[in-house]
């Protein structure tokens, strides 16, 4: 992979860094293409169990689209009359949210700066937020004349409420950390010095932890968001017939018999 984005596989933890801090890690092509690979890879890998999503530098988590490269890009299509710029949604955007939303893993993102635009919408992709005080948050593309991507139609208003996300799709403007934690896009806000091992010991515990139960709890809940009561009380039967049939459960119940810690095989 790329060294735009860094890949690593250790102990059942996969770390994906993206790694352009001279340019607040934006989102080039290349960049995309190697985000979009090492989510599939986590995705697809067996003995990967959890994924810690993180940047590179103190200044951002990523800003979004790399509007330097994407402007000379704009000036290519309109030369040849063409729109092949605009196909990175479909190309990079979409499959790097569904391998992220759709894995059977749980994922962090560990935000320690800026996240704007397309970075806010892969923070918001991940199942958990932990977030440096001195991060901030921005949806960034009313500003440059466009719209939503990145999922965050979609997760946005999941979170806070169409309300809300309405709000700040249409009037972009800079959260603090502390206001992206009253809304409750934040999960957990720690000290900006203290980001790193926090995220990693969260990151850890999930990868040391019972996947199929984690998985079929982000199956749930994605499920439940927009089914009815009784259909998502079918989906839970479904997904806790699946987690009880695990290896992990009956590991987990003779611990707690026996009074002992388990330890998880994640399956």
């Amino acid at each position: 992979m790329a060294d735009t984005v860094l890949y690593e596989v250790r102990d059942g933890l996969a770390t994906i860094t993206l790694n352009r801090p001279e340019a607040m890690n934006a989102l080039n092509i290349a960049a995309k293409v190697a985000l979009r690979d090492a989510a599939d890879a986590a995705a697809a890998d067996p003995t990967v169990r959890a994924v810690l999503l993180t940047s590179a530098g103190d200044r951002a988590f990523c800003v979004g689209q790399d509007l330097k490269e994407h402007v000379g890009l704009l000036l290519q299509d309109q030369e040849s009359g063409t729109s092949a710029t605009m196909t990175t949604v479909r190309d990079h955007y979409n499959p790097i949210v569904r391998a992220l939303t759709g894995m059977k893993k749980p994922v962090i993102a560990a935000v320690n700066g800026v996240a704007a635009g397309a970075g806010f919408g892969f923070a918001l992709a991940a199942d958990y937020r932990i977030v440096a005080d001195t991060a901030s948050f921005n949806t960034s593309f009313a500003g440059v004349a466009l719209t939503a991507d990145s999922g965050v139609s979609w997760t946005l208003p999941r979170l806070i409420g169409q309300s809300r996300a309405s709000d700040l799709l249409f009037f972009p403007r800079t959260l603090t950390a502390q206001e992206a934690y009253d809304l409750g896009i934040v999960n957990r806000l720690v000290p900006a010095a203290d980001l790193p091992a926090e995220a990693l010991k969260l990151a850890r515990r999930l990868a040391e932890g019972p996947t199929v139960a984690y998985a079929a709890l982000k199956a749930s809940v994605a499920y439940g968001a927009d089914h009815s009561l009784d259909e998502a009380l079918d989906k839970e039967d479904e997904l806790q017939t699946l987690a009880g049939a695990s290896e992990d459960h009956t590991i987990a119940v003779r611990a707690f018999l026996a009074k002992e810690k388990p330890k998880y095989l994640g399956r």
